[in-house]
């Protein structure tokens, strides 16, 4: 059975409760190591992202020394000591004996170009995120088996509050993955996660994703991930690459032709240049000072196409400064364009839902909004 990631971080909390260990899976690129980081900030836990792929078998063992110790430990005469050795496990493993990591808050100093950090709490844990783990080799898998389940580093217990999420891709997706062995799949709860468009949305909505975007991925969800295992292209669209492309143009006011190999380079060609063509409408949509200006008489398009990016646009500029201005106008839209604007625009600061003219929209339409 296949989840969204909507849904999955519900079903990994709900298998890290009684300390059992999630195997999330998916095609290359969906999210796995973001809806880590996101479980992790959520419950105050410190990420540790150890990419499995790269690991050696000693790095989960930990490392043989010397003890000068007697056999049950005690200290005793060098000279009457028996030659013995332990393990010293990797410092990346938190262990029983280990203090609660510390929260760090960095700033840097523009006149001296420093970096300084200031303690600014306790973390509750950790959270241990095992990546690319079906890339391991079988020799690394192997050595994980007591990390999984039985929650030792070598002869050293994990620390009782720290929390174990292992991830991958498909066999089928030809990613470089390694057969797992029937001991280690009984030693974890598998989670198959697909892509949703709509899940990525809402993600998309606090996360600060550009609206250009977010607003062609509602236009074209088929777009949000398109993967062929057989591709000849350099890349692939897909949720990844997709929150690249908000990076790079965030910034950009127009986006213009010379710009396209980038964003070839980013999504794969045919991808690009459907977002490049969906971003050429966004000249014959008003502006958001047009609208401000004259929300019940400015054009009103029924292009689906240009209703999307319009959507996005107020949602991008819509503040509690300019929302009572806004809504004349966006409550000229179709319901399901009205949510639209209204959910992301409240993803993106919630004080929006407290201004007059939205509060009335929310007590007509609450249940559509959720």
């Amino acid at each position: 059975m296949k989840i969204t990631m909507a849904t999955a971080e519900e079903l990994v909390m709900d298998t890290l409760r009684p300390k059992l260990v999630p195997s999330l899976i998916s095609s290359p690129g969906i999210g796995k190591s973001a809806l880590a980081a996101s479980i992790a900030k959520k419950h105050n836990l410190k990420l540790v992202d150890i990419r499995l792929s790269q690991m050696d078998p000693a790095d989960l063992n930990g490392f043989p020394f010397l003890l000068n110790k007697g056999v049950r430990g005690e200290d005793i005469p060098k000279e009457e000591a028996p030659v013995r050795a332990g393990y010293v496990p990797m410092n990346i493993f938190p262990i029983r004996e280990d203090p609660l990591p510390t929260k760090y808050e960095f700033s840097l100093d523009v006149a001296t170009g420093k970096t300084s950090k200031k303690a600014v709490g306790q973390y509750a844990g950790w959270l241990v995120l095992l990546d690319e783990f079906n890339s391991a080799p079988l020799a690394v898998q192997a050595a994980a088996y007591k990390v999984v389940l039985d929650r030792m580093v070598g002869m050293h217990e994990m620390h009782p509050r720290c929390a174990v999420i292992t991830a991958g891709n498909l066999s089928t997706d030809k990613a470089i993955v390694n057969r797992v062995g029937t001991a280690m799949q009984s030693r974890l709860v598998w989670l198959e996660i697909e892509v949703c468009a709509k899940a990525w949305g809402v993600w998309a909505d606090e996360n600060d994703i550009d609206h250009r975007v977010k607003s062609f991925i509602k236009f074209k969800p088929d777009l949000l991930h398109r993967f062929n295992p057989n591709h000849d292209e350099h890349t692939f669209p897909c949720p990844r690459t997709w929150e690249f492309m908000s990076k790079i143009v965030s910034s950009w006011e127009d986006i213009v032709v010379g710009k396209l190999p980038l964003l070839a380079g980013t999504v794969g060609e045919s991808a690009a240049r459907e977002f490049f063509a969906y971003t050429k409408i966004y000249r014959k949509i008003p502006t958001i000072k047009e609208i401000i200006q004259n929300p019940n008489a400015v054009q009103l398009t029924d292009d689906p196409g240009l209703q999307y990016a319009l959507s996005g646009m107020i949602a991008h500029h819509m503040t509690v400064i300019n929302a009572d201005a806004l809504m004349p106008f966006i409550r000229r839209l179709s319901i399901d364009f009205q949510v639209i604007v209204l959910r992301a625009a409240i993803a993106k600061d919630v004080n929006v839902m407290n201004t007059p003219e939205v509060k009335k929209w929310v007590k007509v339409y609450s249940k559509e909004l959720m």
